[in-house]
Order: structure tokens, then sequence, then C-alpha cells
């Protein structure tokens, strides 16, 4: 494996384990002045185009129709349902309990992905962490519900928890489609520029459908939701996602996933922090149940990436 620039490295490594997880409470911010499709319209379509001129500019070809309509689909399952949802849910939950119930993704996919349940199945330490980890969601579901109904929310609380399992179960599927659809050929980054601006006119159509655009205007934004908007394009959606795409290319791909062992910490001390999000203490040993089980679930990955990498050195 290429050795590179220990500094790089490690600023790359701050973009996906910090940055990602701040991105949850820029997105309290950007909701005081966006509704939540229009700004993520507004944040992917951006961050998309810009990414596209980069790549031409740096003499990458167009990709073809097929290419097209792979990434579009797989942008809009992961984009609007991923990140558009999020966005939604965040009207009702703060954004560490967001976080936390995003960082179920590794489950998700290990109980999507048909094609490796042999794999997945046989091993103790997986089936031992799927356990461990839906006993800390269960956990935590029942302690934020006894929350919100002591706070006479709890309807909405629910709707908007159900949707973010809904979102997270769009990433694993967009993720999966574009992983058995997309031919290789062209550039993450590429690829991903097509999924941003897939996903930009997928949430711009969503919002005007649900009217958002019937009360949306560009005076009276505060200037922290702009500044929130500015974030979420350039670290969120481009610093972020370029150092994740570089990362899985140069170092173990289990050590870069960690990163959804550590944005729920962080969005959670952040929301305490800045938009006084508090979470009960039984929520927070849920929090370190649900880490223990993903630890588990990947350790045997974490072993054969790291044996794949010892064959090729």
């Amino acid at each position: 494996m290429k050795k590179e620039n220990p500094f790089v490295i490690s600023i790359a490594f701050f973009a996906v384990y910090i940055v990602w997880g701040t991105t949850y409470v820029a997105i309290i911010f950007g909701l005081k002045g966006f509704p939540p499709f229009t700004l993520s319209a507004i944040r992917f379509f951006t961050a998309g185009l810009l990414l596209f001129i980069w790549c031409r500019i740096k003499g990458q070809k167009i990709p073809g129709n097929n290419t097209w309509l792979t990434c579009s689909i797989s942008g809009c399952l992961m984009l609007i349902g991923g990140s558009g949802f999020i966005a939604w849910s965040e009207k009702y939950v703060g954004p560490g309990y967001a976080a936390i119930i995003s960082a179920t993704t590794p489950f998700l996919f290990i109980l999507i992905d048909k094609k490796r349940w042999a794999d997945y199945f046989s091993n103790k330490l997986i089936i031992a962490g799927l356990i461990i980890g839906f006993a800390g969601l269960v956990i935590f579901f029942m302690a934020g519900e006894h929350h919100a109904q002591s706070n006479k929310s709890g309807d909405m609380f629910s709707i908007a928890t159900m949707v973010l399992f809904i979102s997270c179960i769009l990433w694993v599927a967009g993720s999966l489609y574009s992983k058995n659809k997309l031919v290789n050929g062209h550039s993450n980054f590429m690829t991903a520029s097509i999924q941003l601006m897939a996903a930009g006119a997928g949430s711009a159509l969503l919002a005007a459908t649900i009217g958002e655009w019937n009360y949306f205007s560009f005076t009276g934004i505060p200037v922290a939701a702009w500044l929130s908007l500015v974030y979420l394009i350039t670290m969120g959606s481009l610093v972020a996602f370029v150092a994740f795409t570089w990362l899985i290319t140069v170092r173990p791909p289990a050590i870069v996933s960690m990163h959804t062992y550590i944005n729920p910490v962080v969005a959670v001390v952040l929301g305490w922090l800045l938009t006084n999000e508090r979470l009960s203490l039984w929520q927070v040993i849920a929090l370190f149940i649900i880490l223990g089980g993903m630890l588990l679930t990947n350790s045997p990955r974490y072993k054969m990436n790291e044996e794949e990498i010892a064959e090729h050195a």
C-alpha cells in the first residue's frame, strides 16, 4: 500500500470522524431559516455541481446514461431518503438523538445484505453484536419515549423516530444498489457529484410537492441559517465526503468506517453544548450499549480487511 503523508491522513480522519458528527447540529441551525427538504436541495445540488465542475476541470469524462441513472437512483435513496429525512426529523428530535438512531446503519447493512447472510450469521461475534445492539436500541427508544411523553410531544417524537429508521433503511438500500449496479470506470468523485446533483433536484421536487415553497422566502433568513448552509455544503457534503472516498483507498475500510461509532458521540456533546439537548442517564447507557454492539459486529470484518491488506502488501 502506498505510503501517504501522515499529516494529510490525520486531517482526513478528523474530517470523517468529527466533521460528519457536527453536521447533525448544523442542520438544527439551518432549519431556523430553511424548510428541511429545501435545505437539502440547496445543499446537495450546490455541492454536486461544484464537485462535477472540479471533475471536468481535472479532465474526467462525463459518464454514460446507465451510470447517470444508477447514480441518480442511489443518490436519491441515500441522500433524500437518508440525509433529507434526518433533516425533517430534527424538527422534532435533537441532533444527538438523530445521530444515535442513524448509527444503527451498520446493523441494517448486515440484515439487508442478503447475499452475505451465510457469512454474517455464521459468526458468533456478529450475532452477539446484533443482539446487544438491538437491546441498546430498545432501551434508548423507551427512555426517549418516556422523556417525550413527559414533555407532551410523544406523537411527533414517535413519528420522527420511525422516519429516522426509514432513512437508515433507504441509505442502506441506496448503498447496496450502487454497489451492485454501478460499473467501475469513473472516479468516486464523478459518481458522487451525480448522486449529489440528482438528490438536490429530487429534494427540490419533493419540497415543492409537499408545499414547502408556499411559505418559504429567502428574505429574513437569519445569519446562523446561512452559515449552517455554507457549512453543510463545504464541510459536510464536500470535505468530509471527499476525505472518506479518499481514505477508503489508502486505509483499511473497517478503520475508516469507525466514524459510525464516533459521530454520535460528537453530535451528543455538541447538541448538549449548542442546542441545550438533554439525554437521560438511560439514553447515555443505551448509547454505549449500541456502540459496543457495533464494535462486535464489525470486528470480524476488521480482521478480514487487515488480513487482505497483509496479503497484498
